[in-house]
Protein backbone atom coordinates (compact mmCIF):
# COMPACT_ATOMS: atom_id res chain seq x y z
CA UNK A 1 0.00 0.00 0.00
CA UNK A 2 2.94 2.59 0.72
CA UNK A 3 3.64 1.58 -3.14
CA UNK A 4 1.02 2.40 -4.35
CA UNK A 5 0.51 6.03 -2.22
CA UNK A 6 3.97 6.56 -3.55
CA UNK A 7 3.00 6.56 -6.84
CA UNK A 8 -0.09 8.67 -6.39
CA UNK A 9 2.17 10.92 -4.88
CA UNK A 10 4.44 11.21 -7.77
CA UNK A 11 1.56 11.56 -10.00
CA UNK A 12 -0.08 14.35 -8.21
CA UNK A 13 3.39 16.07 -8.14
CA UNK A 14 4.27 15.64 -11.64
CA UNK A 15 0.75 16.83 -12.27
CA UNK A 16 1.64 20.41 -10.37
CA UNK A 17 5.15 20.65 -12.07
CA UNK A 18 3.59 20.44 -15.37
CA UNK A 19 0.71 22.76 -14.58
CA UNK A 20 3.19 25.05 -12.71
CA UNK A 21 5.64 24.99 -15.88
CA UNK A 22 2.26 26.05 -18.35
CA UNK A 23 1.12 29.01 -16.50
CA UNK A 24 4.97 30.36 -15.80
CA UNK A 25 5.49 29.95 -20.12
CA UNK A 26 1.89 31.54 -20.29
CA UNK A 27 2.85 34.56 -17.55
CA UNK A 28 6.73 34.93 -19.87
CA UNK A 29 4.96 34.32 -23.35
CA UNK A 30 1.99 38.11 -22.22
CA UNK A 31 5.54 39.23 -20.64
CA UNK A 32 6.88 39.51 -23.88
CA UNK A 33 3.86 40.60 -25.56
CA UNK A 34 3.33 43.75 -23.20
CA UNK A 35 7.71 44.22 -24.12
CA UNK A 36 6.76 44.26 -27.57
CA UNK A 37 3.55 46.95 -27.51
CA UNK A 38 5.66 48.99 -24.94
CA UNK A 39 8.32 49.18 -27.72
CA UNK A 40 5.58 49.91 -30.56
CA UNK A 41 4.17 52.14 -28.91
CA UNK A 42 7.50 54.04 -28.03
CA UNK A 43 8.22 54.27 -31.74
CA UNK A 44 4.69 55.82 -32.51
CA UNK A 45 5.18 58.56 -29.78
CA UNK A 46 8.72 59.15 -30.97
CA UNK A 47 7.06 59.38 -34.56
CA UNK A 48 4.78 61.78 -33.38
CA UNK A 49 7.36 63.81 -31.52
CA UNK A 50 9.22 64.20 -34.84
CA UNK A 51 6.16 64.95 -37.34
CA UNK A 52 5.47 68.01 -34.55
CA UNK A 53 8.60 69.18 -34.89
CA UNK A 54 8.41 68.75 -38.84
CA UNK A 55 5.16 70.42 -39.15
CA UNK A 56 7.00 73.37 -36.59
CA UNK A 57 9.38 73.55 -38.62
CA UNK A 58 7.37 73.40 -41.96
CA UNK A 59 5.10 76.15 -41.04
CA UNK A 60 7.66 78.82 -39.75
CA UNK A 61 6.12 82.16 -40.76
CA UNK A 62 9.10 83.74 -42.48
CA UNK A 63 9.88 80.18 -44.03
CA UNK A 64 6.54 80.53 -45.43
CA UNK A 65 7.20 84.25 -46.66
CA UNK A 66 10.38 83.41 -48.50
CA UNK A 67 8.29 80.49 -50.34
CA UNK A 68 5.87 83.39 -50.81
CA UNK A 69 7.90 85.50 -52.46
CA UNK A 70 9.77 82.91 -54.57
CA UNK A 71 6.37 81.71 -55.94
CA UNK A 72 4.44 84.79 -56.21
CA UNK A 73 4.57 85.02 -59.81
CA UNK A 74 3.58 80.96 -60.27
CA UNK A 75 0.64 80.81 -58.24
CA UNK A 76 -0.33 84.02 -58.54
CA UNK A 77 -0.74 84.78 -54.58
CA UNK A 78 -2.19 87.92 -52.92
CA UNK A 79 -3.13 89.06 -49.96
CA UNK A 80 -6.85 88.08 -48.55
CA UNK A 81 -8.73 91.69 -48.33
CA UNK A 82 -10.25 92.66 -45.34
CA UNK A 83 -13.69 92.83 -46.53
CA UNK A 84 -13.10 88.85 -47.23
CA UNK A 85 -12.72 88.07 -43.71
CA UNK A 86 -16.76 87.04 -41.88
CA UNK A 87 -17.26 87.78 -38.18
CA UNK A 88 -19.11 85.09 -36.68
CA UNK A 89 -22.00 87.03 -35.96
CA UNK A 90 -22.54 87.89 -39.51
CA UNK A 91 -22.65 84.10 -40.53
CA UNK A 92 -26.30 82.60 -41.18
CA UNK A 93 -27.70 80.81 -38.08
CA UNK A 94 -29.03 77.31 -38.26
CA UNK A 95 -32.52 76.33 -38.30
CA UNK A 96 -32.03 74.56 -34.66
CA UNK A 97 -30.05 77.62 -33.07
CA UNK A 98 -33.07 80.23 -33.93
CA UNK A 99 -34.78 80.68 -30.94
CA UNK A 100 -38.51 80.18 -31.82
CA UNK A 101 -40.51 83.17 -31.40
CA UNK A 102 -43.07 84.23 -28.32
CA UNK A 103 -46.51 83.08 -28.78
CA UNK A 104 -48.93 85.41 -28.54
CA UNK A 105 -50.78 85.48 -25.23
CA UNK A 106 -54.25 86.46 -26.36
CA UNK A 107 -54.49 83.14 -29.24
CA UNK A 108 -55.85 80.47 -27.12
CA UNK A 109 -56.18 77.94 -29.97
CA UNK A 110 -52.95 76.57 -31.43
CA UNK A 111 -53.90 77.24 -34.80
CA UNK A 112 -54.50 80.68 -34.31
CA UNK A 113 -51.08 81.19 -32.89
CA UNK A 114 -49.56 79.15 -35.95
CA UNK A 115 -51.48 81.46 -38.49
CA UNK A 116 -49.95 84.76 -36.48
CA UNK A 117 -46.68 83.22 -36.51
CA UNK A 118 -46.95 82.49 -40.41
CA UNK A 119 -47.65 86.27 -41.03
CA UNK A 120 -44.99 87.83 -39.11
CA UNK A 121 -42.39 85.81 -40.93
CA UNK A 122 -39.83 87.98 -43.29
CA UNK A 123 -39.56 86.79 -46.66
CA UNK A 124 -36.05 87.86 -46.64
CA UNK A 125 -33.31 86.30 -44.56
CA UNK A 126 -32.39 89.49 -42.37
CA UNK A 127 -28.87 88.48 -41.84
CA UNK A 128 -25.98 91.57 -42.67
CA UNK A 129 -23.01 90.31 -43.70
CA UNK A 130 -19.94 92.98 -44.18
CA UNK A 131 -18.61 90.67 -47.38
CA UNK A 132 -21.07 91.33 -49.71
CA UNK A 133 -21.86 95.01 -51.60
CA UNK A 134 -25.16 96.22 -51.04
Amino acid sequence: MLRTFDIVLVVVMTAAATVTYTIKHRAESKLEEIHKLDAEIKLEEDTIELLKADWALVTQPSRLERLVGVYRQDLSIEPTPSTQIVQPQELPMLKADVPPPPEPKDAKDGKAAKVAQDKKKPATDAIATGSVAR
